[in-house]
């Protein structure tokens, strides 16, 4: 069995986390409503580019097995970047939920340790 030190340190470490995870979804929340970062990135990568490769996968002069490789390969870092954005959403808002949670154990663990 732990410690009570043990275990606040634990609790310490997994609020800096979810500081971390809440200021990285703040940081994107910041960042998707900005003007540029939707025309580039959320309109231009994510909606025209995707609608691009896919319509270029189907060209009847980009067939050859290393052109399809290419466009798949791109297609596939689109959606791996829309993935990691709303990884990034996801996780943050879970953080938000739960941070409360740690720092009320932090106080029962701080009462306890007195």
């Amino acid at each position: 069995m732990s410690t009570i030190a043990e275990q606040l340190e634990q609790v310490e470490v997994s609020i800096e986390q979810a500081k971390e995870a809440i200021t990285n979804k703040e940081a994107l929340d910041k960042l998707t409503a900005n003007p540029d970062f939707k025309k580039v990135v959320l309109e231009g990568y994510f909606e025209k580019e995707a609608s691009r490769l896919v319509l270029l996968k189907a060209d009847p002069s980009m067939q050859d097995e290393k052109e399809q490789s290419q466009i798949d390969k791109s297609i596939n870092a689109i959606g791996y970047v829309r993935l990691y954005f709303h990884t990034i959403m996801q996780l943050g808002l879970q953080m938000e939920r739960t941070i409360a949670e740690d720092e009320k154990t932090r106080e029962e663990l701080l009462s306890e340790e007195l």
